[in-house]
């Protein structure tokens, strides 16, 4: 499978009390891992944002396998599962990095929808072509 990755180092700002990584993070992290996609292939999209274009996250999830601590390594995995006329979805997967293994320690699914600022409402609009042609290379 191909797929677009995104590596962390886990702060320690990001543990909770017990040490672990706070729960919210992981989505955090999505958020992160889809930006840093349209810096490195899809940079028109940046400059559409600032001109009344909207990515919005429709829904979100994170199923937890394995816990994370500060100075962890970790590797987000992300892959197109599907577009329809304004939609996107795809998937996430969060690897431990470790010297001699990697460990699977969650999955996530991210849904955005693409849309149009126009006044005070947005307005659905078809994905952009350059953000279409980009995501097409990491299809699951």
């Amino acid at each position: 499978m191909t797929y677009y990755s995104w590596r962390h180092l886990v702060s320690f700002q990001e543990t909770n009390l017990v040490g672990n990584v706070y729960f919210a993070n992981h989505i955090a992290w999505q958020g992160k891992c889809r930006e840093h996609f349209l810096h490195d292939h899809a940079p028109g999209i940046l400059k559409l944002l600032q001109e009344g274009f909207a990515l919005i996250t429709v829904r979100c999830s994170c199923e937890y396998l394995a816990e994370l601590e500060a100075f962890d390594t970790i590797e987000l995995r992300m892959s197109l599962e599907a577009t329809g006329r304004n939609r996107i979805s795809m998937k996430f997967e969060y690897w431990k990095l470790l010297p001699d293994q990697e460990i699977l320690a969650g999955r996530g699914d991210h849904e955005v929808a693409c849309m149009e600022r126009r006044g005070d409402r947005l307005a659905p609009i078809p994905i952009p072509e350059e953000l279409s042609r980009a995501l097409e290379a990491y299809r699951r």
